[in-house]
């Protein structure tokens, strides 16, 4: 792994640990339910992306992620006071995570010698799935029930990556375009509300009895 996706790696499981531990601190959970929502939410998104790809689970393979996520987890229940002082800091926090696991998810389904298709699905998969059972398991709404871009920042992240790196682009230049791409959409969609437009059915379609 390159020093770029190494930095995203971290960063993807990091604020999403951050993201698990604001949660908690919303629904007043105590000190384990922080470190069981920070190493979830941390680590949920790329333990699905190597269960579908085969690969070892990679925080079996390196415990240091585990400890990212729990030193994360208890210094939130200090720091979550101050965090939230922040502007929309979950929805940031998510952001950033979804960015950098969306060009990961990819990355690492390239490295494995899988095509382009399962590359963008792997990278859109790691991005969305922690997040998913966060707000599950919290009993919140998901953001990819909302309408504003959630997935399709996930998508073209990683679809960013893979067509740069399909062009013979060098790692960290093909990662940081893809991670920049999906942070743009979605800081736009937390900033100005930027949706694609949703399905409307015709008026006079008739309803199922």
């Amino acid at each position: 792994m390159t020093g770029m996706l190494q930095v995203l790696d971290f960063l993807g499981v990091a604020v999403f640990a951050v993201t698990g531990a604001i949660v908690a601190s919303r629904l007043r959970l105590d000190m384990l339910a922080f470190l069981f929502f920070a190493v979830f939410t941390g680590v949920g998104g790329g333990t699905l992306r190597d269960l579908l790809l085969g690969a070892p689970v990679f925080w079996v393979e390196n415990q240091i992620y585990l400890i990212v996520c729990v030193a994360i987890g208890a210094a939130m229940w200090g720091l979550a006071p101050f965090v939230e002082r922040i502007s929309k800091p979950l929805r940031w926090a998510d952001a950033l995570g979804l960015s950098a696991y969306s060009v990961l998810g990819a990355a690492k389904a390239l490295s494995l010698g899988h095509g382009a298709m399962v590359a963008v699905l792997m990278g859109v998969s790691t991005a969305t799935f922690g997040g998913i059972i966060r707000d599950t398991v919290a009993g919140l709404p998901s953001a990819i029930l909302k309408r504003e871009i959630y997935i399709t920042a996930a998508f073209a992240g990683a679809g960013g990556y893979v067509l740069l790196w399909s062009l013979g682009i060098p790692g960290w230049p093909s990662a940081l375009g893809g991670f920049a791409l999906a942070l743009g959409l979605r800081g736009g969609a937390i900033m100005r509300e930027w949706s694609l437009p949703s399905y409307q059915p015709p008026e006079d379609r008739t309803k199922d009895p």
